[in-house]
């Protein structure tokens, strides 16, 4: 069965054009609207019609968002920890130690290689379009697109802060506030820097963050992000004197606790592409963060 957005004209837009309607009144982008015109996966009353057409009351739209699509990305077996999955889109609990996508250092055995695995054994002609990414040793949910329509839709909601991202981390020490919110912002120190600075003419960052939990070596945080900037956790809990556990980056390799930054996202929120239905979703700890905890724990509370 097709996938398909459906929509009924009413009499006030009657005699416009069909691109009109699509880009002005229903918010699809110009480039997903061409695409579909060309490819023939514009129909009204059941016909295929060009751009041009001119619309009257009562016509019945109907798009095909799905198209046959390929990506230079070779397909690989791999155990998905797979959260939600719906025509559009697919929500995956991506495990510590691997990339998103191929890069030149890491061309194989990424999340897109399972990915792609996954669609092509499902019959499914779709390529991966990220949503959101997490760095190699964050683990956590990743949304992924499965039409063009759908990361136009989550692109949108994700520029209109409608995409909300919650995240667990370890820290060291205590933070001064139980609950408090991070506004300092964040860049580079020179272009070449993968390393991330606070900085007075930095990019705008926002990090919100709650205690939940205080043991004697450490505390268990839960964290919000409102802005997206690279690293931006991590440069924030550094700075404030609260590095993650084991962020080599911006604290120190501690592989008698852990052989990754104890920073797992947990948690994400938006609203579906097609329905609008607020879609929640979460995911528990993984293994070796539960691991570091025991370690770390014996409950106390905080020094006053």
């Amino acid at each position: 069965m097709n996938n398909k957005l459906t929509y009924y004209v009413t009499n006030e837009y009657n005699g416009i054009k069909i691109r009109d309607y699509l880009k002005d009144i229903k918010g699809l982008s110009g480039r997903f609207i061409k695409g579909a015109g060309r490819g023939g996966r514009i129909k009204i009353n059941g016909k295929e019609v060009k751009l041009n057409y001119i619309l009257n009351d009562g016509d019945k739209i109907e798009i095909n968002v799905e198209k046959e699509e390929s990506q230079n990305i070779e397909p690989e077996k791999m155990d998905l920890d797979i959260i939600y999955e719906d025509k559009d889109l697919i929500v995956v609990n991506k495990i510590p130690g691997i990339v998103v996508h191929p890069t030149k250092s890491h061309p194989s055995e990424t999340l897109a290689n399972g990915l792609i695995y996954h669609f092509r054994k499902n019959g499914e002609k779709c390529i991966v379009r990220l949503v959101n990414r997490l760095d190699m040793d964050t683990s956590g949910l990743v949304i992924i697109a499965k039409n063009q329509f759908a990361h136009m839709s989550l692109s949108y909601a994700m520029k209109n802060k409608e995409i909300e991202k919650s995240y667990l981390a370890i820290v060291h020490g205590t933070p001064k506030y139980d609950k408090a919110t991070i506004n300092l912002p964040i860049d580079r120190p020179t272009m070449d820097s993968i390393k991330r600075e606070v900085m007075e003419n930095g990019k705008k960052s926002i990090t919100h963050y709650e205690v939940l939990e205080y043991y004697s070596k450490g505390s268990l945080i839960k964290l919000r992000l409102e802005t997206g900037r690279t690293h931006q956790i991590r440069v924030h809990l550094s700075h404030i004197g609260n590095p993650i556990y084991g962020d080599c980056l911006y604290g120190k390799k501690e592989y008698e606790y852990i052989k990754r930054q104890a920073l797992h996202a947990y948690r994400i929120a938006f609203p579906h592409p097609k329905t609008g239905e607020r879609i929640e979703l979460e995911c528990d700890l993984p293994y070796d963060i539960k691991k570091l905890i025991y370690k770390i724990s014996s409950k106390t509370t905080p020094q006053v």
